[in-house]
């Protein structure tokens, strides 16, 4: 256990951060309406501003793996990372354009009532169950593990560390629904940005110029982007970046739950779509400096790094270990750090229990349950909390789980590519039936889990590192030398193709069976010769209406001919 390098300012620091969030909370319980309608806790009477909703979007996703992962990625295998910001300006119109108008136009509480419309009531549920076991587990993680890589370096006792996190996340989420978890996300992106800057501002002032970052990086080889290779098998090259990048952020900005309910609590499509134009710029700017933030770690341990000297057990532990060693001289920069990972974890948590609780209530209470209106708001806090509750409880068994770590954060690559594709075979065709819907998305979700899970698979290769100039021996212990070729081809795959060969097995399945097994449609069901346009991507629907202003003058006119 490495004692604690907390001092009074680092713990005022972290007793703020929290205090705020929870205050937040309780001001939002007993302000305006008082969270006592289910639009206002899930979506915020649809009145906020744009500027909370854009951050807010971004800090969802960006928990504090994320930030701790890409900091030791751009370290131990180079900048070629920084590629994926260019796939987050491709997607973003795609996802604003085409997508969200969707969503927007049918204000539904849950994103998958949209399924149940277009395809029928199991696929619904399937997508639904899908994504609640997804984000429970994912969450699970996202308490456990920056708790682990603190105590690991900081000596934060674990357990103090998951019940403060869980417990003020939950109690704020519970009491203050969707304004509170807006308004926190962006005082926690705040400290977010402020621990990964004091990083490189640190590192800089360490080296003697912000250049001397980039210097010394280029000269351990860690600046080389010329990565164009075409093969899958390759860990980052541009096109898996660019491609998996974009399909990724489709999977999570255009058609996940918990970002679709954050985009329909503003009053407006416009609106909406600028808050999503608005989280670009954040979510790069954020990812750009977390890279340049492993870069700056680098530039400091190029000869003596601290995973080989075993000052570190693992790459997560990377950045808490620089702040320990050499940013303690500082009072509070350690709170500072500890709080932005934190608040990365917070925000996290704070937007699956609130998104987690709208499709409970939606997707399955009302559904299987004649609910008393009244009671309908009580039963959603109560399933925002009891979410928050299952987290701390599985954060707790994470750490008996072992490998499920990894697991659960494959699972969530995996899910998402598959899940993207139904709702694009629903948007974008009209041929698409639920038969062909429902076997595209089991046959493509095993697809995707084997290709993720499936073993052994070769260890992806780290660039080099120094241990010359550390204090004392170091043994480097020689590298297991095995060729690709040994390892079975689908298990060599880059995990930045994952998403995009489940996108596209969904959409080449699923169209394949419902042309070859034909099901009536909804609307056919319903009595109706042609489907709703607003079910379809925009281009579509404004097909589908011309079509159908067309059809409904051609029967007017055979109306009128055989009246006279």
């Amino acid at each position: 256990m490495v004692q604690t390098i907390f001092g009074v300012w680092d713990y005022v620091i972290m007793t703020a951060t929290m205090v705020a969030s929870v205050a937040i909370g309780l001001y939002f319980r007993f302000s305006g309406g008082k969270q006592k309608t289910n639009d206002e806790y899930l979506l915020a009477d649809r009145n906020m501003s744009i500027f909370p909703v854009a951050v807010s979007l971004m800090a969802s996703f960006m928990s504090a793996i994320t930030l701790l992962g890409v900091s030791a990625e751009n370290y131990y295998y180079g900048m070629q990372f920084v590629v994926i910001n260019f796939s987050y300006g491709i997607a973003t119109p795609i996802a604003s354009k085409l997508y969200l108008p969707v969503f927007f136009g049918l204000q539904k509480t849950s994103t998958y009532e949209y399924l149940e419309l277009r395809f029928g009531p199991q696929i619904r549920m399937l997508a639904s169950l899908t994504y609640t076991l997804q984000m429970i587990l994912y969450n699970g993680i996202v308490l456990y593990a920056p708790a682990i890589v603190l105590e690991s370096v900081t000596g934060l006792d674990r357990l103090v560390s998951i019940l403060v996190v869980g417990l003020a996340c939950t109690f704020y989420s519970t009491l203050g629904g969707m304004k509170a978890v807006l308004f926190t996300d962006l005082l926690q992106s705040f400290l977010m940005f402020g621990a990964v800057f004091s990083v490189v501002i640190f590192a800089s002032i360490q080296l003697g110029g912000f250049e001397q970052i980039f210097i010394k990086s280029y000269e351990g080889g860690r600046l080389d982007f010329s990565n164009f290779s075409v093969d899958p098998t390759e860990r980052h090259t541009w096109f898996s970046l660019i491609i998996g990048g974009c399909i990724t952020y489709l999977s999570l900005y255009a058609v996940n739950h918990t970002q679709v309910q954050r985009l329909l609590t503003v009053s407006s499509l416009q609106r909406s779509q600028q808050c999503l134009w608005w989280s670009w710029p954040v979510l790069s700017v954020l990812s750009i400096i977390t890279c340049i933030s492993g870069l700056s770690i680098y530039a400091v341990y190029k000869d003596c790094d601290p995973l080989t000297s075993k000052n570190i057990g693992s790459i997560d532990q990377l950045m808490p270990y620089y702040v320990v060693d050499a940013m303690k001289s500082v009072p509070g920069l350690a709170g500072l750090f500890v709080a932005g990972i934190f608040s990365a974890s917070l925000s996290t948590i704070s937007a699956a229990c609130n998104a987690l609780a709208a499709v409970t209530l939606t997707d399955y209470v009302s559904r299987w349950f004649k609910v008393n209106p009244s009671y309908i708001p009580w039963l959603t806090k109560l399933a925002a909390c009891g979410f928050g509750l299952v987290f701390l409880a599985l954060a707790f068994v994470a750490e008996h789980l072992g490998g499920v770590l990894q697991a659960a954060l494959t699972i969530f690559g995996a899910v998402g590519g598959p899940l993207l594709g139904i709702f694009t075979l629903g948007m974008f065709t009209t041929y698409a039936n639920e038969r062909g819907v429902s076997v595209a998305l089991l046959s493509g979700m095993a697809m995707t889990l084997w290709i993720s899970f499936g073993g052994p698979r070769p260890s992806p290769v780290k660039l080099p590192v120094s241990v010359e100039g550390c204090l004392f021996n170091v043994t480097v212990p020689d590298p297991v030398s095995s060729q690709p070729s040994d390892y079975f081809y689908l298990y060599r795959i880059s995990y930045m193709w994952t998403s995009p060969i489940g996108f596209v097995w969904v959409l080449v399945v699923g169209s394949i069976v419902s042309l070859a097994w034909k099901q009536q449609q909804p609307w056919q069901k319903a009595g109706r010769d042609h489907p709703d346009p607003a079910l379809f991507t925009p281009p579509l629907a404004r097909r589908l209406r011309a079509t159908n202003e067309k059809s409904s003058a051609q029967c007017e006119l055979l109306k009128q001919d055989l009246q006279h």
